[in-house]
């Protein structure tokens, strides 16, 4: 790793023991900022604050820590939490997993006051106002038929519309957590709708069944609005989910033509509003979530591309970043 520095970077992060080596987008963002000759920190949601207008951040500088025989190093602390003031890094970099709750939405606020001092990606605008969800009903010539219900009859009317099979995702979730599969026949349905909006009380999202889900979706990275890598993510045997956090698997997947109509009309909406790391899902040729939190998905195109160096997804990254520190 290079010795001499670039400058500080920040990243805003979950725990770093959450920070899995070889699964992690974040690590590897991490890693090549190493690489690059920057000097990485870290902050947990509640090591943000604000003095007045101070914009401030107890940060902890990152490094690779000792790692056993063939593993790859773990990133630790590689000292004491500094506060430090925001306009002292040359980014701040949002990785904070979801949910989107209220502590995440608080932190898009100090995120808002940080951005007049320094570059912040995500911008923090867009992470609150682009639901991953329903942010893809700005394209409806791309996405199967989705609905935003909340009244069980309501979702009963849904699922005659949509031929008797439907899938349904809470509003709020994340890694495949909550998705169900509705059928007309299926004896439990009033209390899969009831579940699903808690008797009423909560929205929840339905979606038009795409067969080719059997197949896996395909995760389509962006980066500053164009696509640099794609992943398939296969389902496990019997699951429904093909999310890795659901154990579905990693399979190599080149962009199709359809793939990059897609990209193009959904990567200058990206970039108009900031968002500048994005992970598109597009399932049998259907555009269904758009993912601007904390996408991962770039040490599986790693892998399965065989890309080392100035090639990999996180140097692609850093490179389009660069480029915008330039700017």
């Amino acid at each position: 790793m290079a010795t001499s520095s670039r400058g500080d970077v920040l990243f805003v992060l979950d725990p770093l023991e959450q920070l899995n080596p070889r699964a992690d987008s974040s690590y590897v963002m991490i890693t090549e900022a190493l690489r690059r000759g920057y000097r990485p920190f870290g902050v947990e949601l509640a090591g943000l604050l604000l003095r007045h207008n101070q914009v401030c951040a107890h940060a902890v500088p990152l490094a690779l820590g000792p790692a056993a025989d063939g593993a790859i190093p773990p990133l630790v602390a590689a000292g004491d939490p500094q506060l430090r003031m925001i306009g002292e890094f040359k980014v701040v970099v949002m990785r904070k997993d979801p949910p989107v709750d209220a502590d995440f939405i608080i932190a898009t606020w100090w995120l808002d006051r940080a951005r007049s001092e320094t570059l912040v990606i995500n911008e923090p605008a867009g992470l609150r106002d682009l639901s991953e969800k329903l942010a893809i009903l700005e394209f409806p010539q791309l996405i199967p038929r989705t609905f935003l219900l909340r009244n069980p009859a309501d979702l009963r009317d849904a699922l005659r519309e949509l031929g008797g099979r439907m899938i349904i995702k809470p509003v709020y979730g994340f890694g495949g957590r909550g998705v169900l599969i509705a059928r007309e026949d299926d004896p439990n349905l009033s209390t899969l709708f009831e579940l699903a909006t808690r008797d009423g009380q909560g929205w929840t999202i339905a979606q038009e069944f795409v067969p080719e889900a059997k197949d896996g979706d395909k995760r389509i990275l962006m980066v500053d609005g164009d696509p640099v890598g794609a992943v398939l993510r296969v389902p496990a045997a019997g699951e429904l989910r093909n999310n890795f956090h659901m154990g579905g698997r990693p399979a190599l997947a080149e962009l199709t033509p359809r793939d990059r109509q897609i990209c193009a009309r959904v990567g200058p909406f990206l970039r108009e509003r900031g968002q500048f790391f994005v992970g598109l899902d597009v399932l049998g040729g259907y555009l269904t979530e758009i993912n601007v939190t904390s996408p991962t998905g770039m040490q599986e195109v790693n892998r399965l591309h065989d890309l080392a160096g100035d090639q990999t997804m996180q140097a692609v990254f850093w490179e389009a970043l660069e480029r915008k520190l330039q700017a």
